[in-house]
C-alpha cells in the first residue's frame, strides 16, 4: 500500500471530480431535477458552453467554489469559462496551439482526464455500500473487547490540599460536590466526571491510578501528574464495544478506496516496464512505492 500521505491530495481530487454524465450534480446551483449534460447555458462568439462544461470547471476549482454562497457558484463557472473561450481564441490565433509545448500540456491534460475518468468508474464505483458494510463485517467479527472505566476527579495545585479534600472524602464528603467547589479542572461543573476512558488515552500517572481502582466507589490517594494533584473515584466498569456502522463508514470507505487504487494500479503495473535514468530520482520514487503505513482500524 502506497504511502497514505501520498497519495489523498490525488484521489480525493479524484474521488472529487464528478462524472461527466452527472453535470447537474458537479454545477452546485443546478436544480435538483436531471439535467442534460448538452444543454446549452450561454454562447461565446457562437461557440457553446454546456453544463458539462460547468461540472468540468467544478472539479478545478472546487477550493474556489466552496469561500462562497451557493447561489453565487453557477454564475462564477460560467463567467470564468466565458473568459476561457475569449482567451483560448485569442491563443488559437496566437498560434499558441501549435507550439510543442502546448502539444505536450494537451497530452498531459488528456492523460489526466482519463485518469479521473478511469477512477470514477473502475476504482470508486467499486467502492459500494454492501462492500463497506462487509468490511464493517469483518471489524465488527474481528473486534476485540478491552476494558474501559469511567472515572470522576478532583484537580487541585499542591499536594496538601490533595491531601486535605482526601481526608474530606473519606469523613463521609460528597465526592461530586467537592469537585464542583474545589476543583481547578475545567470539567468540574459536572462533578468532575471523565465519561468512558481506555488504556492510553490518560497521562500515565492518572492512568496507572484509575484501573487500579477495582471496586465501583473506590477512591484513590492523591496522584501527581504534570496538571497537577488527582483524586480519582471509580464510576463504572465496562468492556468495549465497535463501534456503530455510521461512525466508521467514512473511514472504511476510505480504507475500501486506498486498497482498491493500490490493488489496481499494482495489476496495471503488472509487465510494465519503468526507466528512471537518474538514480537518486529512481531511488526515491522506489522509496515512495515502498512506505507501507500500518492499516487503521476503525477508532474504538
Amino acid at each position: 500500500m502506497l504511502a497514505a500521505g501520498t497519495l489523498a491530495p490525488a484521489l480525493a481530487q479524484d474521488a472529487a471530480a464528478p462524472a461527466a454524465e452527472a453535470p447537474a450534480e458537479a454545477a452546485p446551483t443546478a436544480p435538483a431535477a436531471p439535467v442534460s449534460p448538452d444543454t446549452v447555458v450561454a454562447t461565446v462568439g457562437g461557440e457553446p458552453i454546456t453544463e458539462a462544461d460547468l461540472s468540468f470547471a467544478a472539479e478545478d476549482l472546487t477550493q474556489e467554489l466552496s469561500q462562497m454562497p451557493a447561489e453565487q457558484r453557477k454564475p462564477f463557472l460560467l463567467r470564468v469559462l466565458i473568459d476561457m473561450k475569449v482567451m483560448a481564441k485569442a491563443g488559437q490565433d496566437a498560434g499558441m496551439a501549435d507550439t510543442p509545448l502546448f502539444q505536450q500540456r494537451l497530452n498531459y491534460l488528456k492523460e489526466r482526464a482519463l485518469r479521473r475518468a478511469f477512477f470514477a468508474e473502475t476504482i470508486a464505483n467499486a467502492v459500494t455500500e454492501d462492500a463497506v458494510r462487509a468490511q464493517y463485517d469483518k471489524f465488527v467479527a474481528d473486534f476485540v473487547p478491552a476494558e474501559e472505566i469511567r472515572a470522576s476527579h478532583i484537580l487541585v495545585a499542591d499536594e496538601a490540599e490533595a491531601n486535605a479534600i482526601k481526608a474530606e472524602l473519606d469523613g463521609g464528603a460528597d465526592f461530586a460536590t467537592i469537585a464542583k467547589e474545589k476543583s481547578i479542572d475545567p470539567g468540574a461543573a459536572n462533578g468532575g466526571d471523565l465519561g468512558f476512558f481506555g488504556k492510553g488515552m490518560m497521562v500515565a500517572p492518572f492512568e496507572a491510578a484509575a484501573f487500579a481502582l477495582t471496586d465501583i466507589g473506590q477512591i484513590s490517594a492523591p496522584v501527581k501528574s504534570q496538571f497537577g494533584w488527582h483524586i480519582i473515584k471509580l464510576e463504572e466498569k465496562r468492556q468495549s464495544t465497535p463501534p456503530a456502522f455510521e461512525q466508521v463508514a467514512g473511514q472504511l470507505q476510505q480504507q475500501l478506496l486506498m486498497q482498491t487504487f493500490d490493488d489496481t494500479v499494482a495489476r496495471l503495473m503488472d509487465g510494465v516496464t519503468i526507466d528512471i535514468p537518474d538514480a537518486a530520482l529512481k531511488a526515491a520514487v522506489d522509496a515512495q512505492s515502498e512506505t507501507q503505513p500500518a492499516e487503521e482500524a476503525p477508532a474504538q
